[in-house]
C-alpha cells in the first residue's frame, strides 16, 4: 500500500480463540438482540482512564453519525438506538460491558476501541454470533473470525508501512525502537517493523522494551538509543507514554526524529504537556481534519459544533463505522425484528459488497478477512501545531 505524503492533525490504536462456527453459531437465549421499533447498536470503549481520549472520540463520532442518520429518516425508516458502555481499557471490564449490551438486546457492536479489550470481547461475541465492527482495534486477532471487521489499519500494516516510509524517504540509517512488550498493539507493530527494516536500508541499533508496570521512566531506553547513535526513534505505543519520552529526551539533550503510529493521536491534548516538545513528531493516520475535502470539512464543522473540539482519527473511524453498519444493514436486507445471529450472518456478507465515501477514505471497501481497503497518510507536528506537508 502506497503512502500519501500528508502531514496534519489526526490527534490520538483484537480477537482470540472462540467458537469456530462464527456468525452461524446458535446464540445464547439472552443474545437474541431483537430491536423492536429500533435498530439497537452497542458501543464499547474507554471513557474513563488513561485511554479515555480514544474512547470519548469514538463515542462522539458514533453519536454524531447516529444523529445524522436518524434525522435523515433512519435506516429504511427505522431509527438507531445507540448504547455506549465504558470498558476503562480493561479486558475484563470490556466483557462486562459486552454482557450489559447483550442483555439490552444489541444487534451489532461498534467496538471495542483498544486492542486488548477487543481480544476478550471478540471471543464472546463470536460465540454469541453478534456482529462486531471495531473502529480502532488494530491487533491481528481483532478480525480473526468472520463476524468481525475493522475500520482502522492493522498492527502489521502499520509496522510494515512505517519501515517502508522511513527507508524510502531516507529518514535515518540508524534507528532505535522503544516498545511496550506487555501490549499486543505495540509488540505487534514492532515485530512487523523489525522484519521489514532489513529490506529498507537502515539498521535497528537498539530495541528496548518497557511494560505497563515500567512506563514512567524511559531514561535507560533513551540513553541506549543515544549511545547507539540512533538518528530516529520509532515509538509504536500510545501518546501518554510518548509525551514522557519526548520530555525526557529533551532533558538529556537528545533530539532524534521521533516516529510513531496511530497511538500518537492525542498527544497535544495531554494535560501539562509542552506542545513544542512534539515538533517534528511523525506518525501514521487515516484522517486529516484540515483536508479541503467537502465531506471532511462538514464532519469537522459539525463535530466542533457538537463537542467543542476538533475530531481525531478515532472519531472519524467511528463515524465511518456507523455509516458502514447502516450500509451493510441496507445491503443485507436486514430488518429490525431479526435476531442478532441472523443479522450477523447477513452483515458479514454485506460488508464485502458495500462501498462508502467516508471521512477516512473515499470508496472505502472491506475484504472478507475483515480488513479495510484504504491508504494511510503520514502526519507531522510542526511548531507545536499540525500542518499539511506535501
Amino acid at each position: 500500500m502506497k503512502f500519501k505524503k500528508l502531514a496534519t492533525m489526526a490527534l490520538a490504536a483484537v480477537m482470540a480463540v472462540g467458537c469456530m462456527a462464527g456468525c452461524g453459531a446458535e446464540p445464547k437465549d439472552n443474545a437474541k438482540g431483537e430491536g423492536g421499533d429500533v435498530f439497537k447498536i452497542g458501543g464499547i470503549g474507554p471513557v474513563t482512564g488513561s485511554a479515555a481520549v480514544y474512547g470519548m472520540a469514538v463515542k462522539n463520532g458514533a453519536e454524531l453519525a447516529v444523529k445524522e442518520i436518524n434525522e435523515a429518516g433512519g435506516i429504511d425508516g427505522t431509527p438507531i438506538e445507540f448504547n455506549y458502555q465504558d470498558d476503562e481499557n480493561d479486558a475484563e471490564k470490556a466483557v462486562n460491558a459486552y454482557n450489559t449490551l447483550k442483555d439490552w438486546g444489541t444487534q451489532a457492536i461498534l467496538g471495542t476501541v483498544t486492542s486488548g479489550p477487543c481480544v476478550a470481547v471478540g471471543e464472546v461475541a463470536n460465540a454469541d454470533s453478534i456482529f462486531m465492527l471495531t473502529p480502532s482495534g488494530t491487533a491481528v486477532d481483532c478480525v480473526k473470525y468472520d463476524n468481525a471487521f475493522r475500520v482502522c489499519f492493522s498492527d502489521p500494516m502499520q509496522g510494515l508501512e512505517s519501515a517502508k516510509y522511513i527507508g524510502e524517504n531516507g529518514l535515518a540509517k540508524k534507528v532505535a525502537v522503544i516498545y511496550d512488550s506487555s501490549d499486543v498493539y505495540s509488540s505487534g507493530i514492532y515485530e512487523a517493523f523489525a522484519k521489514e527494516a532489513a529490506n529498507q536500508g537502515f539498521e535497528i541499533v537498539a530495541a528496548e522494551a518497557f511494560t505497563a508496570e515500567s512506563n514512567k521512566d524511559f531514561s535507560v531506553q533513551l540513553q541506549k538509543a543515544k549511545d547507539a547513535g540512533a538518528e530516529l526513534v520509532f515509538m509504536p505505543f500510545y501518546y501518554t507514554e510518548a509525551s514522557l519520552v519526548l520530555k525526557q529526551a529533551a532533558g538529556m539533550n537528545y533530539a532524534p526524529i521521533f516516529f510513531g503510529c496511530d497511538g500518537m493521536d492525542g498527544i497535544l491534548a495531554v494535560k501539562g504537556f509542552d506542545a513544542a516538545l512534539a515538533n517534528n513528531l511523525i506518525f501514521l493516520s487515516p484522517f486529516t481534519p484540515t483536508s479541503e475535502d467537502e465531506a471532511i470539512q462538514k464532519f469537522v464543522k459539525d463535530f466542533k459544533e457538537a463537542y467543542g473540539e476538533t475530531p481525531n482519527q478515532f472519531a472519524a473511524d467511528a463515524y465511518d463505522g456507523i455509516y458502514a453498519i447502516k450500509a451493510a444493514i441496507e445491503a443485507g436486507s436486514v430488518t429490525k425484528d431479526m435476531s442478532a445471529a441472523d443479522i450477523c450472518e447477513a452483515l458479514k456478507g454485506a460488508m464485502t459488497e458495500i462501498t462508502i465515501d467516508g471521512v477516512t477514505a473515499k470508496s472505502l471497501t472491506w475484504e472478507a478477512s475483515g480488513e479495510p481497503s484504504k491508504e494511510p497518510m503520514v502526519v507531522k507536528i510542526a511548531n507545536g501545531d499540525y500542518a499539511v506537508v506535501e
